[in-house]
């Protein structure tokens, strides 16, 4: 029996350890491949924070134009100027798809991971990782990543380090530590499931959501948020993504908001919401699985 209790921990704990950040904190020596050096916080960007903003408004844009019809609610509490403009890009949408239409002809709008190959050319999903005992992995299911693209989202509640989150904590391997300290919460079951939910409740203006809470769920509506499925690279599988901050600028349409797979712990309008996003190191080719690696700051 205790020898049954042992191997049954020890199996969890090599998966586990794929997303525990002290074990991967003390194993970096060990295997330099799954360092990324930067001199300084302020330039840690593989792309520009522009290049980043372009790729998720290409996105979500698409994403609500996909589901105008559901959109009216919400084009009810937006200016004359933007409902004007939504309109025009769905009749220029609509031209766009006339060759699609024999072929989705009982189908009013695409799934969220037929519009990512649409708009960025590759599409992404989350299945049992080619590394032993490492659970889910995320890979490219079809297109091709051009290094340089935004691949994936890393959601869940964001905490500044002053903020309580030992209760989340415990147990947990999708806490995903920013440079400056502040935390990112993934895990999408148990206590970090019910404080995402509640926050996301809280911050909903009428119609108008401030996030979204679907990647806790099989129906996920941000085919890019499944970044904390996507496992450490190792000696073996060198590292294809790598993880970029991007605080979100106040000029973000509101209307978008609802795609953002990330919310405050506390609210705070003072404070831009921090994203996560995982950017492709290189070209990543359909059937491959993405491989992140863990930063460290050269002085």
């Amino acid at each position: 029996m205790p020898g049954r209790l042992l191997r049954g921990l020890w199996q969890r704990w090599r998966s586990y350890k794929y997303r525990f950040v002290p074990w991967i904190a003390l194993n970096l020596s060990h295997n330099p491949r799954t360092l990324r050096y930067v001199p300084k916080e302020s330039k840690d960007k593989v792309i520009s924070d522009e290049d980043v903003l372009g790729a998720l408004l290409k996105v979500f844009q698409a994403l609500f134009l996909n589901d105008f019809n559901k959109q009216l609610e919400i084009l009810t509490a937006l200016p004359e100027s933007v409902k004007s403009k939504y309109q025009d890009l769905l009749a220029v949408e609509h031209q766009g798809l006339k060759l699609l239409e024999n072929r989705h002809q009982q189908q009013s709008t695409f799934k969220p991971e037929e519009i990512l190959y649409k708009t960025l050319g590759f599409s992404v999903a989350q299945a049992t990782s080619s590394l032993n005992s490492a659970g889910k992995g995320v890979f490219v299911t079809k297109g091709l990543v051009p290094k340089g693209a935004v691949v994936s989202m890393y959601p869940g509640t964001v905490y500044q380090k002053y903020e309580p989150i030992f209760f989340q904590s415990i147990g947990n391997p999708f806490i995903f530590r920013c440079l400056d300290g502040v935390l990112i919460d993934g895990n999408d079951k148990g206590i970090s499931k019910v404080v995402y939910r509640s926050c996301n409740g809280r911050d909903r203006l009428g119609p108008l959501k401030m996030s979204d809470s679907t990647w806790l769920t099989s129906e996920i509506h941000n085919p890019l948020a499944m970044g904390q499925y996507v496992n450490n690279c190792s000696n073996d599988r060198a590292a294809n993504v790598c993880y970029q901050e991007f605080d979100v600028p106040a000029v973000f349409p509101i209307e978008l908001k609802q795609y953002l797979p990330n919310i405050a712990y506390r609210y705070d309008k003072q404070s831009p919401l921090r994203c996560v996003v995982l950017v492709a190191l290189r070209d990543i080719k359909q059937g491959e699985e993405l491989f992140s690696n863990y930063y460290t700051v050269v002085s």
